[in-house]
């Protein structure tokens, strides 16, 4: 646990009382504040209170009274598309309101950092798509080496239940918009900017307001390396905010299919090879088509961006790439479930919007595409470009018809359950094709969360192949 500084013998108000808002709840009172906790939901107070916690009611005139500051959840909103109504009543009381990641960046550092031989680093990693595999990338290269290292944030655990620092120690965070929009403080040495894509646009007010948010991890932060992808125009004006010119070395710009030789420094994919330069020469190069954990473009991507991060903490190429073909990918991400018959299956249920199930049709040639879910606004249309890939879409969910007349003449079937998707996917897939779970839609329809669903795909696929 990482004790929260600076509000000792002070009333701390927590809202949300998810694994981040205990969590701060315990932190807080490990630094010596009392924590005032709350939550709307009746069955997250009871298991607050089941656990030990004491509960205020933070909806009541005078909660605000003597109260330092108001610790917010990340999905509790703040602004955009209105305030939360105790989150208002904070700003109307003018009591700075904060979340955990702030709190973390305040009080990570302690003094007895000063008897350290190499002192910590943090390395936080934002983005619309890729940041859990790059983060996930990054701590894994980092266990290869044999640096200490622990993984939190919008991944693992909360920032606050992390353990104190180590001699040497590299904390891995991923950072969602909803957690860098409001963090107070935000001090990392290495930040990692992947993409960007339309994503939570009524929590922003927009994209520019999206945007906004992201880049505050590089505004507020200053971080000493700044690694910035490049395939957008918000990255390339990021990377141009930024650096002090093309040859500003602080900047690493990562690019998916394009060259980047003229800059101080830079790490790019093309055609399944990663390559390095700095200053005007390559200094390295990664094959990346055998890494079986990392398909497709979209996550060459994300091995540019894990390799640049690790090169600007001091890593050697060589190590890198070995560590790259040990990374086993993570769950519900370009996961490789089973294999059978020639045919893979691959698990991409965190592929919930349209820009990510693009990414992951790209990755391989022959598809069987299960898709659907809780449609997000504006469809599936622009996914036309890339179905050229796809044999037959197996579609699900409670916008399975409105995609079937959104995917021309692409051939498909309406099987509205994943049990019946799986089995005719299976079925009727031939020796090198991929049977693939992007769903291009939330899961809210039939399952609580995109786990759910990407545990429901493979517990059938493994039951198939045996």
């Amino acid at each position: 646990m990482i004790p929260v500084t600076g509000y000792r013998g002070a009333k701390v108000a927590v809202l949300g009382l998810g694994r981040s808002g205990l969590a701060t709840a315990a932190a807080l009172r490990a630094g010596g504040a009392e924590p005032l906790l709350w939550d709307d939901s009746p069955e997250a107070r009871a298991k607050a209170e089941a656990e030990g916690h004491v509960l205020t009611d933070l909806t009541r005139n005078a909660a605000f009274e003597g109260v330092a500051a108001l610790i917010a959840s990340p999905g509790i909103p703040h602004l955009y598309p209105a305030p939360h109504p105790v989150i208002a009543r904070a700003l109307e009381a003018g009591v700075p309101v904060d979340n955990d990641i702030g709190l973390f960046f305040q009080s990570w550092a302690t003094a007895g950092w000063e008897s350290f031989d190499t002192a910590p680093r943090a390395v936080a990693v934002t983005g619309s798509n890729g940041k859990s595999t790059t983060t996930a990338l990054i701590h894994h290269i980092l266990q290869v080496a044999g640096r200490p290292t622990q993984m939190a944030g919008n991944i693992g655990k909360g920032v606050l239940s992390i353990d104190p620092a180590q001699d040497g120690e590299v904390v891995v965070l991923e950072l969602s918009s909803y957690q860098t929009e409001l963090a107070r403080a935000l001090t990392p040495d290495v930040a990692v900017f992947t993409n960007l894509s339309p994503d939570h646009l009524d929590r922003h007010d927009g994209p520019g307001g999206y945007f906004a948010a992201k880049r505050r991890l590089f505004a507020e932060g200053g971080p000493d390396r700044a690694v910035i992808g490049v395939d957008e125009v918000e990255g390339r004006f990021l990377a141009n905010q930024l650096g002090q010119g093309p040859g500003d070395d602080r900047v690493i710009r990562i690019s998916s299919g394009q060259k980047l030789e003229g800059f101080g420094w830079s790490v790019f994919a093309r055609k399944g090879f990663l390559a390095e330069w700095r200053k005007g020469r390559q200094l390295a190069s990664i094959d990346l088509r055998g890494v079986r954990g990392l398909p497709g473009a979209h996550n060459h991507q994300n091995a540019c961006a894990a390799y640049a991060a690790a090169r600007a903490l001091g890593l050697a190429p060589k190590l890198i790439e070995g560590a790259l073909h040990s990374f086993a990918g993570l769950p519900h991400r370009s996961q490789l479930v089973a294999e059978k018959d020639g045919v893979r299956f691959v698990n991409d249920s965190k592929a919930t919007n349209v820009d990510s199930a693009a990414k992951a049709l790209q990755a391989f040639p022959k598809i069987r595409w299960i898709a659907g879910g809780m449609g997000k606004e504006g469809g599936i249309a622009a996914l036309h470009p890339f179905l050229g890939s796809v044999v037959k879409a197996y579609l699900i969910g409670h916008s399975a018809r409105d995609f079937a007349l959104q995917i021309g003449a692409t051939p498909h079937e309406i099987c509205e359950t994943m049990d019946r998707a799986v089995a005719r996917a299976a079925a009727e897939a031939q020796p090198g094709e991929v049977v693939l779970l992007a769903p291009a839609a939330a899961s809210f329809d039939q399952y609580p969360n995109f786990e759910k669903r990407g545990e429901d795909f493979t517990a059938r696929v493994k039951a198939l192949a045996g």
